[in-house]
């Protein structure tokens, strides 16, 4: 449990950025990073973080796109109504989960290595997380959902080979398989963790 929180406090803690200025993938990396230091070394109260970093997050993060994926093989049975229901608690579990972890996080040293085009709709930009006193550095990859250059998005963060979004999916799964394949039973536990 200690690695996924670290990794979404690491992920989370570089979504935070307007970036529609930021069109190659590499600055759109180190744009976030400069943006994150700001917002979370300022003397702002804790609920004013939140939105902020809030709003900034869904101007730089495809939460839709991430949302759909961690639905993973269920995606193709859901019906419209259960799509719209989910889109709208997967956004709020999403922003609660990083926000909440957030305010508190000390200033990330993040450094871009290098960058690489996948293909036309990705490009993985690789960056080091630099070391400190208390933790060794981090190897971390960005998957950049590029479709339109023009907007690029944050779609998923490996940290040391692990990848952020497929643990989501991978815990969706568990939870939806354990209720014999209710989708409900995903929304129960969204919306438990929301009112917490």
């Amino acid at each position: 449990m200690k690695i996924l929180k670290l990794i979404l406090v690491i992920f989370t803690s570089f979504l935070l950025n307007n970036i529609s200025l930021a069109k190659d993938p590499g600055e759109l990396i180190n744009s976030i990073v400069n943006e994150a230091s700001l917002v979370l070394k300022s003397s702002d109260p804790v609920e004013s973080k939140i939105i902020k970093l809030n709003n900034i997050a869904e101007r730089s993060v495809d939460i839709n796109g991430i949302g759909m994926y961690a639905l993973g093989k269920h995606k193709k049975t859901i019906s419209e109504d259960q799509k719209t229901k989910y889109n709208k608690l997967f956004r709020s579990y999403f922003l609660k989960s990083f926000s909440s972890r957030l305010v508190d996080y000390t200033d990330p040293k993040i450094n871009v290595v290098s960058q690489k085009k996948i293909n036309k709709k990705y490009t993985i930009v690789n960056s080091i997380l630099e070391a400190t006193s208390k933790r060794p550095q981090v190897k971390i990859d960005w998957r950049i959902y590029t479709k339109n250059p023009d907007k690029p998005l944050i779609r998923d963060l490996i940290v040391e080979g692990l990848s952020l979004a497929r643990t989501q999916k991978e815990e969706f799964n568990s939870v939806i398989q354990n209720n014999d394949g209710d989708l409900n039973a995903l929304f129960k536990t969204l919306e438990e963790f929301l009112i917490k």
